[in-house]
């Protein structure tokens, strides 16, 4: 059961990229194809993190030691870390947007520059992957 919960959220994005690929193809405009396929990702996570939260819902047990009590506490941590991962990789790619052509552009003019251009393309990287830390440590206060 586990496996057609993870299967179908993928099924259903990719299933959506096709008609998306189709629909442009048979004349759509690009920006309603792209339009409708932000509609079917939000839909996606929307359905994708509806399930487990109702699923814990019905879960009667009772919490560890050292962890919240109530099912507030609990969301607003599960919040908390989606929040700090979708931040800190938006930020990340930000940043990588910025460094990486600049890069490009000083180690083409000269070859040398390489390694110290790589170093500002992954500090860029660096924040997100401290924010996918900090969401773990987050989720494992929860």
């Amino acid at each position: 059961m586990t496996y057609v919960l993870i299967a179908l959220p993928l099924v259903a994005l990719i299933a959506s990229v096709i008609f998306a690929i189709r629909s442009v193809k048979r004349g759509k405009k690009t920006r309603s194809a792209v339009a409708t396929q932000l509609l079917a990702f939000l839909a996606v996570a929307v359905v994708t993190f509806a399930v487990p939260m109702v699923a814990s819902a019905a879960e009667d047990e009772a919490p560890a030691e050292g962890t919240t009590t109530s099912s507030e506490g609990r969301w607003a941590g599960f919040l908390a870390a989606g929040a700090v991962t979708g931040i800190s990789g938006i930020g990340g790619g930000m940043a990588v947007a910025a460094a990486a052509p600049a890069a490009i552009g000083a180690t083409s003019e000269d070859p040398k520059a390489f390694g110290k251009a790589l170093i500002f393309v992954a500090l860029g990287e660096g924040v997100a992957l401290y924010g996918l830390l900090i969401s773990i440590l987050i989720l494992n206060k929860v």
